[in-house]
């Protein structure tokens, strides 16, 4: 895992100036990513630069330095990631001809874009990765992200000069570098609370699509080309279809732990993050089944009981043999970390695990380098209890003409949210039941659906109108979506439940567990893998009958029954709590004074908000007779990032 950057510039402002030394300024932004060693590559004569920062991973010695060039001299690569199947590729090619200086992923790469071209050795790698590849021959620069995009990589022609690297901050001691906030990138931000793809914060910069390749052959010469589909993977289907549902465990168990034990290939040591749930869990046990020697687990605990999982975790670690460490943490020592944010956050972004996942990263780095993670198994295993109450939802509402659902919205819309809560206060036995007028006019904007896309949009907005919050903002408009939310038509191949999966894994899963876990374990230097992330995994998981994926009430059953293989159901079987901290009770108590500050009426303004609707939801907050901190909490994420830059 590393850090990468670099430019190609195409107008002569830059004359006279040192490439090298821009560069190296460029790549020492992101000196956390890799603080073990750097380098800078040039050519003045066509204008490019590369940067690197090394977290040194396999091969530690010089001959995994970076940037590198191919034995022929055509290719120079910037690289972060690590590729799992390595060891076969360079035996393939080795076979084939090629010599090697040292055994790095980094080398493999080069030499098989030597032997088969770009795309055709990307399709061959089992990893995840971003990469910037210099062809020296053909003149052409090459942008390469990951399949599911687990490795970042932004990118965008600004100033007559590409720009590209693992973070935003890395462009900053470029003299061309004018950045300027996307605005109309804002109203996504504020539905989602992260900006998603391939928008970015700043005008000109995009992230590179998962599964993506961009090339640039002059200003006026880029294409981006997929070279992996997941549209196209989502929609097949396995050709066996006779398969007993054990054989199809028994497919899966076999699957995950090669893509577990590939993981675990490094050259110093490596641990996993356990929460005790399914996912962790999984991931763990298999870690443990294949290993010698006790592995190393970390987990994050807090006074909260509410919020904790940490004697979950403990009791699988226990039950797996593991080498556990957790950490219980007073709200003072969580609440240190919040300043902090903008510093390693590149853009806005509101998802508030960030910060347990950056305590429990930070906690794992005193032990090792390399952290195992479960994310995935809800989003490609049917895990997240919203796509049950969607599903559940639109299956009574569909078959309603939408004119009488608009007419019962209406109706319930004409009374206010309170005066639905004095209501509810008056029937026997419902009193003491919170936020009922909320409820009620969270379901008169979920009636008025036309289709199931839509609902689903609804559901997952945290602000219905956030439109309204940027000054000039169009309300209702939803110009600028990602493009998964765009196409009119749903796959017919998908159910509406593979069609929620299919959404997030495009957008919500990149854009916003995958950045978290990157930003946070990026910031103290340390490298997150994440097996069931395995591109081959994935693709076995559309091919899994939905029926094997749920059993009501819960999601996940067919991992579920891989993880009964090695832990007892009654340690990992709960309602899911996910990995939250209690902003809620923070915003009313040792946060207020911060709040304060960023969300008043000048301080929004100058940041191009509209006070209006934020100061009423922090008003409502405050008094108790609502409880608004997820939409309070993007827009103070918002505020601290705008403040920093």
């Amino acid at each position: 895992m590393c850090g990468i950057t670099g430019f190609w510039s195409f107008t002569s402002q830059l004359a006279g100036l040192s490439f090298d030394r821009i560069v190296q300024e460029m790549a020492d932004q992101i000196t956390s990513r890799g603080p073990d060693s750097s380098g800078v590559w040039w050519e003045k004569e066509a204008q490019i630069a590369f940067g690197h920062r090394r977290l040194a991973i396999v091969d530690l010695t010089e001959t995994g330095h970076q940037p590198m060039t191919s034995s022929s001299g055509r290719f120079v690569i910037t690289y972060n990631g690590e590729v799992y199947n390595a060891p076969e590729l360079h035996e393939n090619l080795r076979a084939k001809g090629y010599s090697f200086r040292g055994s790095s992923d980094t080398e493999v790469i080069l030499e098989a874009c030597e032997a088969y071209g770009v795309e055709e050795a990307t399709k061959l790698l089992i990893g995840m990765f971003a990469f910037a590849l210099w062809d020296a021959k053909d003149r052409k620069l090459h942008l390469v992200r990951d399949r599911l995009g687990v490795k970042p990589l932004y990118w965008g022609l600004h100033q007559q000069t590409v720009f590209f690297g693992s973070q935003l901050k890395s462009f900053r001691p470029h003299p061309l570098w004018r950045p300027e906030i996307n605005r109309d990138a804002l109203p996504n931000y504020f539905r989602f609370g992260y900006v998603p793809g391939p928008s970015s914060i700043y005008k000109d910069i995009q992230k590179l699509p998962p599964g993506c390749i961009a090339t640039i052959e002059g200003q006026d010469k880029v294409s981006v080309k997929p070279y992996w589909s997941m549209d196209e993977v989502s929609c097949e289907r396995p050709q066996n279809t006779h398969r007993t549902s054990t054989e199809w465990v028994d497919q899966l168990e076999a699957l995950l732990k090669d893509a577990v034990k590939r993981c675990m290939v490094s050259d110093v040591p490596i641990g996993a993050f356990l929460s005790g749930g399914v996912d962790s869990s999984t991931v763990v046990a298999l870690m443990q089944a294949q290993s010698s020697r006790p592995v190393q687990t970390f987990s994050i605990g807090f006074e909260e009981e509410s919020y904790n999982e940490a004697q979950h975790a403990a009791a699988v670690a226990h039950h797996l043999g593991t080498r556990h460490h957790e950490l219980y943490l007073k709200p003072s020592e969580a609440l240190e970390i919040i300043p902090t944010i903008p510093e390693w956050c590149d853009e806005p972004f509101a998802d508030s695990s960030q910060i347990p996942t950056f305590l429990v990263s930070r906690l794992a780095q005193k032990h090792l380098k390399v952290c195992l993670s479960g994310d995935g198994g809800d989003e490609f295993f049917a895990g997240y209890g919203r796509y049950f109450q969607a599903d559940r939802f639109w299956n009574h509402l569909s078959p309603l003409p939408l004119f009488l659902r608009k007419i019962a919205a209406s109706g319930i819309r004409s009374l206010s949210p309170a005066q639905w809560d004095f209501l509810n206060g008056l029937i026997p036995g419902k009193k003491g039941r919170p936020f009922m007028g909320d409820k009620a006019h969270k379901l008169a904007s979920l009636l008025g659906c036309p289709d199931r896309k839509a609902l689903y949009l609804n559901l997952i907005s945290l602000w219905d109108n956030p439109e309204s919050l940027v000054s000039g903002g169009d309300k209702n408009s939803y110009e600028g979506l990602p493009s998964p939310w765009l196409t009119n038509e749903s796959r017919s191949e998908r159910s509406f439940i593979e069609e929620m999966q299919y959404i997030d894994s495009l957008t919500y899963l990149p854009d916003d567990i995958l950045s978290k876990v990157d930003y946070a374990s990026m910031a103290v230097s340390l490298e997150s893998r994440v097996p069931l992330l395995d591109h081959r995994v994935v693709e076995f998981s559309w091919g899994v009958p939905l029926e094997l994926k749920l059993k009501h009430p819960q999601g996940k059953w067919i991992l579920r029954e891989v993880l009964k293989r090695y832990v007892p159901e009654s340690l990992t079987e709960r309602p899911k709590m996910g990995f939250g901290v209690p902003i809620d009770q923070w915003l009313r108590g040792p946060l207020r004074p911060w709040v304060e500050d960023l969300l008043s009426e000048s301080s929004l303004r100058n940041s191009g908000l509209n006070p209006n609707p934020i100061r009423q939801r922090w008003a409502d907050h405050l008094s108790g007779v609502r409880n608004w901190h997820y939409s309070l909490w993007l827009v103070l994420m918002f505020q601290a990032w705008h403040k920093s830059v």
